[in-house]
């Protein structure tokens, strides 16, 4: 497939994970692709694996909580690779404990990477992706659907994902841009083994669904994300798309 020939792809925590799963994906059908990561080291990785599946990729160090540096690192894709036509916001922390024991700290990272700088990367890009009515996909979360314990800063990020990826949907509709999200359930990557709290009691971690399915790969979840950024889901905006194995069915 080329459904992305001839476009250019930002896609945050290119470095790792579901985020340089994204970004082969898409080099794959075409796109050029800058793989932004808060480590340049990872996300050159990632651009080198590109290339030499004969692609055409940059890598970027952003803070996506950091607005210079999200406006820095649009303006570099735009002037090296072209006005985008596709975001994805990939780039994502966790952290589970007791909610009384969450320090502000803690709290302010994770809204700050997983909401704020899902805000920050769309607010800079979208001027890009009205011209080339383009389109926006959004990493939120089975945790964004549905209450987790001992997950309250997750939840409470991946829960403005989803909200905000209907606002921006809605204030877009009438100017070619697409906004969506993915919400993975399990996934195979390295946020999959962060522990719970050692005293976590086991009541209320039956709490949390399962799946006979089992968990998703990178690339399953990247396959979504490919779809909701194509021209074949173009008249598909708003939505949030889970790919938890029929956890939230």
């Amino acid at each position: 497939m080329s459904r992305f020939s001839d476009q250019v792809a930002i896609v945050t925590g290119g470095g790792s994970g579901i985020g340089r799963a994204t970004c082969l994906r898409l080099c794959s059908e075409g796109a050029r692709v800058a793989a932004v990561d808060v480590n340049l080291a990872t996300a050159e990785q990632t651009a080198t694996e590109v290339r030499g599946a004969g692609g055409t990729a940059m890598a970027l160090a952003c803070d996506v909580s950091d607005p210079g540096s999200v406006a820095a690192a649009v303006a570099a894709v735009a002037r090296d690779l072209g006005a985008p036509s596709v975001l994805c916001n990939v780039a994502g922390i966790q952290e589970y404990g007791h909610a009384e024991h969450l320090s502000f700290a803690t709290w302010s990272r994770i809204i700050g990477v997983n909401l704020t700088g899902t805000f920050l990367m769309s607010q800079a890009t979208l001027p890009h992706l009205v011209r080339t009515r383009g389109s926006i996909v959004n990493v939120a979360s089975l945790a964004g659907i549905m209450g987790l314990p001992y997950d309250a800063a997750y939840c409470a990020s991946k829960g403005g994902v989803v909200m905000l990826t209907r606002a921006l949907a809605k204030e877009f509709s009438n100017r070619g841009v697409r906004v969506n999200a993915v919400a993975p359930g399990g996934v195979e990557t390295p946020m999959a083994e962060i522990p719970f709290p050692a005293d976590a009691a086991p009541e209320v971690m039956q709490l949390i669904p399962r799946t006979p399915m089992g968990w998703s790969t990178p690339a399953e979840i990247a396959a979504v994300i490919a779809f909701l950024a194509s021209e074949d889901a173009r008249k598909v905006t708003g939505v949030v798309v889970p790919v938890d194995g029929g956890m939230t069915a």
